[in-house]
């Protein structure tokens, strides 16, 4: 059974809506980068407008974080830095 726990945020770092998830015994973060949000909206939003967005669309996000780990597709550092192809291929499956 997945989790999210807790509330996304704005990584500077990353430049990215991060937000947790757990299964079992993984525990990791899940960074959404201003890049696809900026492929959704059309324009490069300021991180408030990611956050708001993430919200709207979390579903979706939690989702694709989901057939990630599924797939054993994390990154080096064991969490998982969605992508637009992570995007297409979920859109490609309906």
């Amino acid at each position: 059974m997945f989790a999210f726990p807790g509330e996304p945020s704005w990584n500077e770092a990353e430049r990215a809506v991060e937000f947790a998830v757990e299964v079992g015994e993984y525990k990791g973060r899940v960074f959404v980068p201003v890049a696809l949000f900026q492929h959704l909206l059309g324009h490069r939003p300021p991180p408030e407008e990611c956050i708001r967005i993430f919200y709207l669309e979390r579903a979706r996000f939690e989702r694709l974080a989901e057939e990630r780990i599924f797939a054993r597709a994390l990154d080096p550092d064991a969490n998982i830095r969605l992508t637009l192809r992570d995007l297409v291929r979920a859109k490609k499956a309906l």
